[in-house]
């Protein structure tokens, strides 16, 4: 199944790619869901986070590596990657494509994922909802931090 959704922000891309750390990722985090983060490498080929997710009644571990990263001529990108028992049991496998491209004076942020659930169809409402929230936080993010110098 496939998720793309693409967020507006008014920072240029060198300032919203060097905001992608572990201040923004615990931001993003879904409502309603614990999260104790294990290991947070970055966001650079190689790098790996992991994550537990607490559910109150029950908890679950995640694992993702960064197994791609780089530039293209208009922004960002990195891919994180999970499958199997890296994963929690709703899931059973993941990538996420995350790109920052350059949109006039600012940026556009894209999150693309694309995973498979034991739960099929059941489970993209819930997966689409928790990507979709991520929109308001990216963009009082991106209007409060200062532009990178050149």
């Amino acid at each position: 199944m496939q998720i793309i959704l693409k967020t507006k922000v008014e920072k240029d891309v060198n300032t919203v790619f060097e905001a992608f750390d572990l201040e923004l990722f615990k931001k993003l985090k879904p409502p309603g869901i614990g999260l104790k983060v294990l290991r947070f490498d970055g966001c650079e080929s190689g790098d790996i986070v992991e994550l537990e997710l607490n559910f109150g009644l029950f908890k679950q571990r995640w694992k993702s590596n960064i197994t791609d990263s780089g530039t293209s001529e208009d922004g960002f990108y990195f891919v994180d990657e999970s499958y199997g028992k890296d994963l929690p049991f709703f899931l059973s496998s993941w990538k996420h494509t995350h790109k920052i491209c350059k949109d006039g004076e600012g940026s556009v942020i894209s999150d693309e994922i694309n995973f498979k659930s034991p739960f099929g169809l059941l489970f993209y409402p819930a997966v689409w909802l928790q990507m979709f929230m991520r929109k308001p936080v990216y963009r009082k993010t991106f209007k409060n931090v200062r532009p990178t110098r050149s």
